[in-house]
């Protein structure tokens, strides 16, 4: 017990900072949100590499061409856009063809295309449409979801919901992330004007952050390993952090560029 209290208290901490450097990114937006992004993406891209067990030398040509990518997001150059989608596209071509390996190509996409989608939500403007309101909630769906499956899983306990895969996960974790999200969706429908569509498709959001999370957990099985990295105490690598986001990212994305009506 006296080792465990340490460690939850690192864990507490750290995850308290990470989510401080996170708002503060999305408040700052621009200029910061994207390098903030670019910097994670890059870390992300590296234990990607290592997962697979890729050389040195391939490794940091995969976050070259990520990075060639990622600069051209930037608000200084083009932005986020179908341009830089093209270019998320052709980095992953351009390694496997380098390299010969389709899984680091993969993680070109993997990386870049949760990327770009975070951007580009932190650009929308106008009623209902804001892209601070926006961001927060793509980000905040997530923690929700991972406190209100860790608190229900806890509590309720029950079936084991992936066993192979993340022995300590449950039916009722999954079920309690997803209401946790929801509930927090509804009370930014009511005090920020979250578009209603969102708010509905936080459930089905939050369902696709814990298959990122089981996805994530699966590779890492393959692999052999306990976490994707070190960087952060008590949390692993910014794989383990960001496992969720990847898929909720680009959903979340597309759902918020629809024409904009109104339910």
């Amino acid at each position: 017990m006296s080792k465990q209290l340490p460690e939850l208290a690192t864990r507490a901490i750290v995850g308290v900072a990470l989510v401080g450097v996170a708002l503060a990114a999305i408040i700052f937006g621009g200029f910061i949100f994207w390098l903030v992004c670019s910097i994670l993406g890059l870390l992300m891209m590296a234990e990607w590499a290592d997962l697979f067990k890729t050389p040195a030398g391939q490794k940091r040509l995969a976050q070259f061409a990520l990075f060639a990518a990622l600069s051209a997001m930037s608000p200084i150059t083009w932005g986020p856009g179908f341009f830089t989608l093209g270019l998320v596209a052709a980095a992953g071509f351009f390694i496997v063809i380098v390299t010969q390996r389709p899984m680091l190509a993969l993680g070109a996409v993997y990386v870049g295309l949760p990327t770009l989608s975070l951007l580009l939500i932190r650009e929308q403007h106008g009623s209902g449409y804001d892209g601070f309101v926006l961001t927060v909630w793509v980000f905040a769906l997530v923690w929700a979801c991972d406190v209100g499956a860790y608190a229900a899983g806890r509590t309720i306990g029950g079936r084991k919901l992936a066993p192979q895969i993340s022995p300590n996960k449950t039916w009722a974790g999954l079920i309690g992330g997803m209401a946790f999200a929801s509930l927090f969706a509804a009370a930014m429908h009511s005090f920020y004007g979250l578009p209603l569509r969102l708010t509905l498709a936080t459930p089905v959001l939050a369902l696709m952050a814990q298959g990122g999370d089981l996805y994530e957990s699966w590779l890492k099985r393959c692999a052999g390993v306990k976490d994707s990295g070190n960087i952060f105490p008590g949390h692993g690598g910014v794989l383990d952090r960001l496992d969720g986001l990847v898929p909720v990212a680009p959903v979340a994305a597309f759902l918020v560029i629809l024409p904009r009506f109104y339910f």
